[in-house]
Parts: structure tokens; C-alpha cells; sequence
């Protein structure tokens, strides 16, 4: 039998190591049942190709199956699999691709995984795309949610939400000082009087508001200082913490297959877990490093005005219903907007060289 040549450990802590290899290889050198958590943000099945390498939609679900074997294999039976995905647009269409829900369904199905919860990850800050169908053809608004998969071995996965309570709204505030009438709902809910009971913290629900607006933090000077390009596709490091925080303890091993930049790494290290990340783009590990050689703080929200601004809110969708408003007034475009706005078709026109911009970003 052919001895396996070690992998390569490009950078490592007294709790964790980032290796520059395939994480196939990385998984497939593990012994079994041996990770707590796995937490990841594989590259997206977007239909324009990205410099970070995602795979196209039609072979996605071909190319994740090795992953979901291993990662079925390497993970506790109490352990979890939490899968960031973003949304794609089908080329040239305004409409949605169906990969993650396919990806979803084939873990489960196929692979033995449950779902555990499904949480949406919306980022406030998300600018409004795809141009085509939001900013020129107004037939679509922006997309600015992920899909984050939690997955598990079990139907009973190790989990508390003690661990990621949120401070009460004013509202839940106000409730609890003027005190509640115990009483059904129009609605069949039957809220009892434990409900005006304070617990110190509301349960979160699975929307994860998030801004993504690292500009200026300690990983991203280090980049700079040392001329290393940025990971384009980093998620926030709250992202990890929520789920590390929620189905792990101290001591557990958290690995991400897809480390990119390490983030899950930095956050596991700060909270006292053993971790492990795998990335092929060694540009990508330069950056990585930074983030042990020069931890930064975990962010917090910056305070404001109001006492609960430390919550990210949705306006209500009928602000702007002003009756028959000029906004109402033109009638919808019979074809769907298969044609664009005639303004933006002259100013195509006009122009020497105009480039229509796909669906796809």
C-alpha cells in the first residue's frame, strides 16, 4: 500500500490548522465521526463564472456529492452541517435557479442528512441586483437574502438557542411593564400568562440580519499592507458565531471545507474551539494568516439614537401606498419586460458600445 505524502499545514495554532489542499483529501485523512460542526459557504452555483472557482449550475449537484459523502462520514451523530448558499438567476432569465433547494433536498433524501432549521441571512446592505431586472426593467426587486442550510445526523442535534438570545424589543419592553392578559387569539394561539414572564432575552427567530460591510478591519489592513487581494466572497464572521456559539461547546472541532480567508477559523479560535480549514487558492491563505497574527475584536453593533437601533428593520411595504399614486398609473408591460424600458433602448443606441448586463450577478 502507497504511503500518503502529508498535506500541507500552511499556517497553525495551538487550536487549530489551515491546510493549503483539496479538502477532499483533508476530509477523506479523517477518522470517522471526528467533527462537531461543519461550518462552510461553498462557492455558489452562479451562472457567471467567478475568480474564486464556483461551479456552474447544471454540474453543482454532481460536483457536491464527494462532499456530502464526506462530510456525512466526518460528522458526529449530535453534530451539524450549516451550508451558507446564495441565490442564482437563470442566464439570461429573470427567473430563480432551483440549485440550493435541489442541493437541500438531495442531502436529506439521498444522503441521510436532516433538516435541522432553515435560516434565511439577509444583509441590509446588499446593493440592488441583478442591474437588468431591478434598476433597468423594474421587474424584479433585489435579492438580499442567503439560504443557510442547518443540517444534521440526527434528528437531534446538540443545540441550544440560550446560547444566541437577543435583547427584547421596546415593544416586548413595554408588554412586560404594563403587564399582558392572559387570553386566545383571533388567531387560535393560546398565549398564557408565562408570556409576561421576563426571561432577561427574546428566543431569535431564523431571519439573521447581517450586514456585509467589512471595510476596515484588521484582516482587511493586513491585506492591504502586504498587497494581498481580499477574498471577494467573505461572510460576515457573525455568521459562523451564531452557529459555533449555538451547536458546539469548548474543546469541540469545527472544520469549513471552503475556508477561503479562514473566518470560521478566527471566530472558532477566539471562542475556544479546535478548527480546521482547507483552501486551494494559496493567495487566499496569505490573507488568512493576518487573522492570527493580528486577531481583531469581534465587531459589535454601533450604537444610535434609539435605545433599540441595535435591530435591523424591514420597512413596512405600505409606506409608499399613496392610493392612485403616478407610480400606479402606468399599466403593467404586457410582455413581462421581456423588452427593455424604450429610453434605456435609445440610449443602447446611442451608444458604440454598450454591454447588457445578465442576470446572473
Amino acid at each position: 500500500m502507497t504511503k500518503k505524502e502529508p498535506l500541507a499545514i500552511y499556517h497553525q495554532t495551538e487550536l487549530g490548522r489551515i491546510y493549503h489542499a483539496n479538502s477532499l483529501d483533508v476530509m477523506k485523512r479523517r477518522k470517522k465521526e471526528s467533527v462537531d460542526l461543519i461550518m462552510t459557504s461553498p462557492p455558489f452555483a452562479l451562472t457567471r463564472k467567478k475568480d474564486y472557482g464556483n461551479e456552474q449550475e447544471d454540474a453543482y449537484l454532481e460536483w457536491f456529492r464527494d462532499f456530502a459523502v464526506q462530510f456525512y462520514r466526518i460528522l458526529k451523530e449530535g453534530g451539524s452541517l450549516v451550508i451558507d448558499l446564495g441565490g442564482a438567476w437563470k442566464p439570461g432569465l429573470p427567473v430563480r435557479s432551483l440549485y440550493h433547494f435541489k442541493l437541500l433536498i438531495m442531502l436529506c433524501e439521498e444522503y441521510g442528512f436532516h433538516l435541522a432549521q432553515e435560516f434565511y441571512w439577509w444583509n441590509p446592505s446588499k446593493l440592488p441586483t441583478p442591474a437588468e431586472w431591478v434598476n433597468v426593467r423594474r421587474i424584479r426587486v433585489k435579492d438580499g437574502i442567503n439560504t443557510v442550510w442547518w443540517l444534521s445526523k440526527s434528528p437531534w442535534p446538540r443545540a441550544s438557542n440560550r446560547r444566541v438570545l437577543q435583547p427584547y424589543s421596546d415593544s416586548m419592553k413595554t408588554l412586560l411593564t404594563n403587564g399582558y392578559t392572559a387570553k386566545l387569539r383571533p388567531s387560535g394561539h393560546d398565549i398564557s400568562e408565562k408570556f409576561a414572564i421576563d426571561n432577561g432575552a427574546a428566543i431569535p427567530p431564523n431571519l439573521i440580519a447581517i450586514p456585509n460591510t467589512e471595510s476596515n478591519s484588521s484582516y482587511m489592513r493586513y491585506c492591504k499592507e502586504k498587497g494581498i487581494k481580499a477574498h471577494p466572497a467573505r461572510f460576515p464572521s457573525a455568521l459562523p458565531e451564531y452557529f459555533i456559539r449555538m451547536v458546539t461547546d469548548p474543546g469541540d472541532v469545527v472544520l469549513d471545507p471552503f475556508g477561503g480567508s479562514c473566518i470560521t477559523g478566527e471566530v472558532a479560535e477566539r471562542l475556544g474551539r479546535k478548527w480546521v480549514c482547507a483552501e486551494l487558492v494559496e493567495g487566499y491563505l496569505q490573507g488568512a494568516k493576518g487573522r492570527f497574527e493580528r486577531p481583531s475584536e469581534p465587531p459589535k453593533p454601533k450604537a444610535r439614537k434609539k435605545e433599540d437601533d441595535g435591530y435591523y428593520r424591514i420597512p413596512h411595504p405600505g409606506l409608499l401606498w399613496n392610493g392612485g399614486d403616478e407610480r400606479e398609473s402606468a399599466p403593467l408591460p404586457e410582455d413581462g419586460g421581456r423588452q427593455r424600458p424604450k429610453h434605456m433602448r435609445e440610449k443602447a443606441e446611442g451608444a458604440e458600445d454598450v454591454t447588457i448586463i445578465s442576470a446572473a450577478e
